[in-house]
């Protein structure tokens, strides 16, 4: 029983290091969730009527600007995944490379062939160990992305969309976005959507008389000067949506963690004093049947 008892206390001290682990990581992204909520409500207006500047230019000029214009003939899609450098955070990552493998398999279906990019070290990993083709990837900043972090992957998503596709293998028609969105503390739901070309994503029309709208210097300058700010608004506030997410799914898997923990110590500790208990008792026992047996021989010898 004594070898039993110190594999018990031994587990229980290997668990209780775990939990301290689990409680202070649960602490960090308690207070790191509040920066980043704070960041994404801080972009939202100005994503907001970004939006609707760029709304107001698409829906009311006539200007055949790449970036608002279909191909008649889609042959490439670009799509863009946003995960997390960093494990610990339940099913997170890996629902938005779900969600991703499920946006490709409906573009293939379409017979568009996908070149994926990706944010964050979980998805370059899972791409990699499958050996699955990687257009581009960006690591190292998931938990606190920067404006600077979303202009430099806009610029690479801009730049393949402009080129031809039909000349340039790199070059794509369309451009997808798969983040995952925070909406509480509890739900952060995985979303897909389409950036490029541009989808009206606020709709400005208005019942009788239409406004009037004149573009200096001309439409397509407006054009060419609003939509990359839009696509790296919308890229930023994607990235500001899945920290916000990421430190939300960390909190509440290492909460479950750390309640899983005091779980397993209190029945460590019970499976302990019932091997203690039975180590005393069979003590006594010895102790009990020494003492009978040489009762038994001092009266024999009488």
């Amino acid at each position: 029983m004594g070898a039993q008892l110190r594999i018990y206390r031994r587990r229980m001290r290997s668990v209780k290091a775990t939990k301290k682990i689990t409680k202070a990581m649960e602490l960090i992204s308690a207070s790191r969730i509040v920066k980043a909520q704070q960041k994404v409500s801080a972009s939202s207006p100005y994503a907001r009527e970004l939006t609707r500047a760029v709304t107001a230019v698409a829906s009311y000029s006539n200007v055949n600007h790449p970036l608002t214009t279909e191909s008649e003939k889609p042959i490439r899609a670009a799509v863009l995944i946003i995960t997390a450098d960093r494990g610990m955070a339940g099913a997170y990552s890996n629902a938005a490379i779900k969600e991703g493998d499920q946006l490709i398999e409906l573009l293939k279906a379409r017979g568009l062939s996908v070149n994926t990019y990706l944010v964050g070290r979980k998805a370059v990993n899972f791409y990699r160990f499958r050996n699955r083709k990687i257009a581009n990837s960006w690591t190292g900043f998931s938990d606190n992305p920067t404006y600077k972090n979303a202009k430099a992957v806009s610029d690479e998503l801009i730049k393949v969309f402009i080129a031809d596709a039909q000349t340039d293998p790199n070059g794509v028609d369309e451009l997808h976005i798969v983040y995952t969105e925070f909406v509480s503390m509890i739900t952060q739901n995985p979303q897909a959507k389409r950036m490029l070309p541009l989808e009206v994503v606020e709709s400005t029309a208005t019942t009788g008389l239409l406004p009037m709208y004149e573009f200096e210097p001309n439409a397509g300058e407006v054009l060419n000067a609003l939509l990359p700010r839009y696509i790296e608004a919308r890229v930023f506030n994607a990235m500001l949506q899945s920290a916000a997410s990421e430190h939300a799914a960390r909190r509440r898997a290492m909460k479950s963690a750390t309640d899983n923990a005091d779980e397993l110590i209190k029945s460590l500790t019970r499976l302990a004093n019932a091997a203690r208990q039975a180590e005393i008792t069979q003590e006594i026992s010895e102790i009990v049947g020494g003492a009978d047996a040489l009762a038994s021989a001092n009266a024999g010898s009488e």
